[in-house]
């Protein structure tokens, strides 16, 4: 059982973020593993494990051959990975991307492909189902459960109401919520060993893909400004006299809440 692992390289959120002059997010320092990218790495390592065999891949995308982040998560298990890091990705949005993730991925030729619902830094959502419909491969959203058996996997997706049980065929994609399973912790043993393990570093041209299609050069939109976020305004107190419950409805009308 081969599983890649779409895993994604961000600015540290503990440090305050700082802005490129495109006003794009300055990403020239170290990168960190995405947290929410550690819940399919270790879902992957449980699903090999079970399967008696094979190995978890890691594909990621990320500026100035960074690996911090990466070797984060090999040290939690991952056998190797491919990083695809090329100074004409700046500026790409979520499309290029997924571009760049599905032609990587095909190089490993998975069983099963696993990423995050969404990345802590973008927020768009998007990129897995991208992926997916690049790949042609059969795509489950929101699994909280994934369980593979039978050629399919299963999978328990989370929605509002409860869950769907939903199953596809292999090889398929799927993206996990933050809480499938518990991360482990990499060991020193883990840490030292993902210092030795291969890390495969392409760029657009070992992929085949244009550069002037991707990237700034390629973008189909551009980021005009950025502001500051309005400061919150006090809110409206009222005081019960009895008929205080008319002006709350009448409020919350204008509001169309209600």
């Amino acid at each position: 059982m081969n599983v890649v692992v779409c895993v994604k390289q961000i600015p540290d959120p503990a440090e305050p973020g700082k802005l490129e002059a495109d006003n794009t997010l300055d990403r020239s320092g170290k990168l960190i593993l995405d947290e929410s990218d550690s819940y399919g790495v270790e879902m992957a390592l449980q699903l090999v494990d079970k399967a008696g065999g094979g190995e978890v891949t890691l594909v990621s995308m990320a500026p100035g051959n960074e690996t911090s982040g990466l070797r984060t998560a090999l040290a939690m298990g991952a056998a190797k990975a491919i990083l695809v890091s090329d100074d004409a990705l700046s500026g790409a949005g979520a499309l290029d991307t997924a571009k760049v993730l599905a032609a990587a991925i095909k190089r490993a030729e998975p069983d099963l492909v696993l990423a995050a619902t969404e990345s802590s830094d973008g927020y768009t959502g998007t990129v897995p189902e991208q992926v997916a419909a690049l790949l042609g491969l059969p795509s489950i959203t929101f699994a909280k459960e994934v369980e593979l058996a039978d050629g399919k996997v299963k999978v328990q997706r989370q929605t509002e109401a409860g869950f769907d049980e939903v199953e596809a065929p292999l090889p398929a994609l799927v993206s996990v919520t933050a809480g499938v399973v518990e991360p482990r912790y990499p060991s020193f043993k883990g840490i030292m060993a993902a210092k030795s393990k291969p890390v495969d570093q392409l760029g657009l041209g070992d992929l085949g893909i244009d550069a002037s299609a991707v990237g700034s050069a390629g973008a189909g939109q551009e980021i005009v400004t950025v502001e500051d976020a309005p400061a919150r305004e006090a809110g409206e107190i009222i005081e019960d006299d009895g008929e205080s419950f008319g002006r709350i409805v009448a409020y919350l009308e204008n509001l169309k809440v209600i």
